[in-house]
């Protein structure tokens, strides 16, 4: 089934971007959420009516991406977290706790669902974090995981 993005779908292309999908993603997903419309003749003859705004739209979108990527790429944050005895995490680093730091240390609001870790981080010491920006734009940070002891239990 062919639709037309409404915007940019991870994966799969942005504005203005004809794909074929099947059917109940388009009806389960797409469609409900506004992600995408149906590539009928009247809305394709549309779109290409507005393709000249959509290609200044997505220039303006690639040009602010690759600032923001100026701006994030090759930073370091970090983050303190309590370790066993064995120097394992009580739990893991998510992205939430990641996005967290980010805008905390950095000062840049970004999505969790952007952020890839490429591997569950569950030991102290230095990680590669990749946040997803635009398209095939992407900032590359490093994550301090910094070891604390939890306090003693007193019996």
């Amino acid at each position: 089934m062919k639709v037309i993005l409404t915007g940019e779908l991870k994966g799969q292309g942005g504005e203005g971007d004809v794909i074929e999908v099947s059917r109940g993603y388009t009806n389960n997903y797409l469609l409900p959420l506004g992600k995408a419309i149906m590539a009928t003749p009247g809305n394709l003859r549309q779109l290409k009516v507005r393709r000249q705004h959509i290609e200044q739209r997505e220039a303006f979108r690639l040009a602010e991406a690759q600032s923001y990527r100026e701006l994030l790429d090759g930073k370091e944050i970090s983050i303190a977290v309590k370790v066993s005895e064995t120097g394992r995490l009580f739990g893991m680093v998510t992205p939430a706790i990641i996005a967290e730091a980010i805008q905390d240390q950095l000062g840049f609001e970004v999505d969790r669902h952007r952020i890839e870790t490429h591997a569950t981080i569950k030991t102290a010491g230095d990680h590669l974090i990749t946040y997803s920006i635009y398209r095939d734009i992407i900032a590359d940070l490093i994550l301090h995981v910094i070891a604390s002891v939890p306090d003693p239990v007193i019996a």
